[in-house]
């Protein structure tokens, strides 16, 4: 009897311990990347933003997403493409990075 209540004791705390909220900092680190945006181009799967970074402007590739030129973004590492075309566009970038989403970030 006392092994039944000091494993249903354990699976209690178990599962208390497991459901914990995501913390801020944990929502930060997936976001490690932040910018201006200059540019908005919005196809009919993903939108192409073209933010300003450390080294100077940088082209994003993203699902679909609603942002305004001049917002701040947060967003992860992605995969960087070189000489990418976009058929959609008519255009090659020469240097783009694919993520699958960004977040405006709040002033």
């Amino acid at each position: 009897m006392k092994t039944i209540f000091t494993l249903l004791a354990l699976f209690a705390f178990i599962g208390t311990a497991v459901v914990v909220p995501q913390s801020n900092a944990i929502a930060a680190a997936e976001y490690a990347n932040k910018g201006k945006v200059l540019d908005v181009i919005d196809t009919s799967m993903y939108t192409y933003l073209q933010v300003s970074g450390d080294k100077g402007p940088i082209w994003l590739a993203a699902s679909k997403t609603k942002v305004a030129k001049g917002a701040t973004i947060g967003y992860p590492n992605g995969a960087v493409m070189t000489n990418f075309y976009s058929k959609s566009l008519n255009r090659t970038f020469d240097t783009i990075i694919f993520l699958d989403k960004v977040e405006v970030l709040k002033k």
